[in-house]
């Protein structure tokens, strides 16, 4: 079988091709709701049932979605639930947030940090980040006490890990080899 990722890409990339630049970053909200939709247990349950038909399934998510839905996203949704894909739609959410990231000139950051970060902190780490990465970023901060110090950055596949566990790892291979 395929991976998530190998099915999701076309969808993506249809959508990213059907919208403006304006419409992209509205349309990533919606998405991500339709991908934290398309991922709860329940309803993949009730979409792999062969006695519900996908026009039930398309009416249960639109339905608990909203009816502010674009007509794009519905027919996104209607051709993923048609080919049977509902379970990768949280995939095809976040290449279609790369794409529109991408055209933007930006990017989501990762930014696990051994201790809370304030908002002075949060802002400096965030300059010094866009300098290294070249480009915007918008941060998402958690708190890992297990790095012992330091932060560990994801940017798209890149990753920049100063944390302290990162360091003790790095010389305990240097020891043992």
């Amino acid at each position: 079988m395929a991976e998530p990722s190998t099915i999701a890409r076309p969808y993506a990339a249809a959508l990213f091709e059907a919208t403006s630049a304006a419409d992209g970053a509205q349309l990533v909200d919606q998405l991500d709701a339709l991908a934290r939709i398309a991922d709860d247990e329940g309803l993949r349950q009730f979409a792999a049932n062969p006695k519900v038909s996908e026009e039930q399934v398309f009416g249960l998510v639109t339905g608990v979605a909203g009816t502010d839905l674009s007509p794009k996203l519905r027919n996104l949704l209607s051709a993923v639930i048609e080919n049977g894909r509902l379970t990768v739609l949280p995939e095809i959410a976040t290449q279609y947030r790369a794409l529109v990231n991408e055209r933007a000139g930006s990017a989501e950051a990762h930014i696990v940090s051994a201790f809370p970060l304030d908002a002075a902190q949060q802002a400096e780490l965030v300059q010094a980040l866009q300098k290294r990465f070249g480009r915007q970023l918008r941060a998402q901060v958690e708190v890992d006490p297990s790095l012992i110090g330091g932060v560990r950055v994801t940017v798209g596949d890149e990753v920049l890990d100063t944390s302290v566990r990162a360091r003790l790892d790095q010389m305990r291979v240097a020891l043992t080899h």
